[in-house]
């Protein structure tokens, strides 16, 4: 491809007259493309969780051992070397296997939890906003009554009622996690809700709910990911938390936090059996906070073009 059709494509992707939606589209997609590929670190973040990603799909393949069954008689609390890359645990497993393996389950709260707590939080905060008055006051006491409580207490005040599992953690966190996206969504539907397009949509005769649904909302959708993109390290380490507590994931269920848990007892002498698992949970809680400062610069529509 030559230098000229490169810098003609660049040209009709930049264009200040789009003439077409998708043209529009991938314009906007380009422009914050290059604020993101701007930002280095944000590169590196973007490959941490790509490699979480990969991890996670070729679990199979990149694990040499089980990441439940171990030799309990051989091979109990081996140090790092070339057959164990990470060492072994007290019940003879493979850490390496098991971290692998644990990507699996940490990619699996972090998705739900964001599918469960980022609609609620989506539709609560616009709710709020465009129809003000006390329905905006009724909504946002809750969302208030759920800040005043540290994320990781409740969701185990939420455990401890629902009970142990990885499935109730995940609910347990969704429904700590959504009243910050419920202020997100509510600030920007204010700053928009008496926009001269939003009053050409109700002379158009569009109901309260359609206007909510099709056009507040969706506005409000790149704020709502950057901050999703920030709370997944959170996330992690409120599961990690709960695994650690013995309310998350249960044995013999490959989940970090549970891992460090299960090697606190040993953190003197052997130490590998919890650090490498906090490794993990540090590399991928960085790899996130990374990749959510790049989108928050690439998406913010009040930046100006690098």
């Amino acid at each position: 491809m030559s230098v000229a059709t490169i810098q003609s494509r660049r040209e009709w992707l930049l264009s200040d007259r789009p003439a077409s939606r998708l043209q529009a589209r991938l314009g906007r997609a380009y422009v914050a493309w290059r604020r993101f590929s701007a930002n280095r670190l944000a590169l590196v973040g973007m490959l941490i969780i790509i490699g979480l990603l990969v991890v996670a799909a070729l679990a199979d393949v990149l694990a040499p051992y089980s990441p439940t069954f171990g030799d309990l008689k051989n091979a109990r609390l081996l140090a790092p070397s070339a057959a164990h890359w990470f060492g072994t645990d007290d019940l003879g497993r493979d850490i390496y296997s098991r971290i692998v393996y644990g990507a699996r389950w940490t990619l699996y709260v972090v998705i739900l939890v964001a599918i469960i707590a980022a609609p609620i939080g989506l539709l609560v905060g616009a709710v709020a906003g465009y129809a003000g008055g006390w329905t905006d006051t009724i909504l946002m006491r809750i969302t208030d009554i759920f800040l005043a409580f540290p994320k990781l207490v409740l969701a185990l005040a939420f455990v401890a009622a629902l009970g142990p599992g990885i499935e109730n953690a995940v609910l347990a966190i969704a429904i700590t996690s959504w009243p910050p996206y419920a202020r997100i969504a509510r600030a920007e539907t204010l700053t928009v809700r008496n926009s001269d397009y939003i009053k050409a949509v109700q002379l158009m005769g569009a109901s309260p709910f359609r206007i909510v649904l099709r056009h507040i909302m969706p506005m409000c959708i790149s704020s709502l990911i950057i901050r999703v993109t920030l709370d997944m390290a959170g996330i992690i380490l409120t599961a990690a938390g709960l695994g650690f507590l013995g309310l998350g994931a249960q044995p013999p269920l490959p989940e970090w936090g549970a891992m460090i848990a299960s090697g606190r007892r040993f953190i003197l002498d052997q130490w590998w059996v919890a650090a490498a698992p906090g490794a993990a949970i540090l590399i991928v809680s960085l790899g996130f906070n990374l990749l959510g400062d790049g989108l928050r610069d690439a998406l913010d529509p009040r930046s100006g073009d690098q």
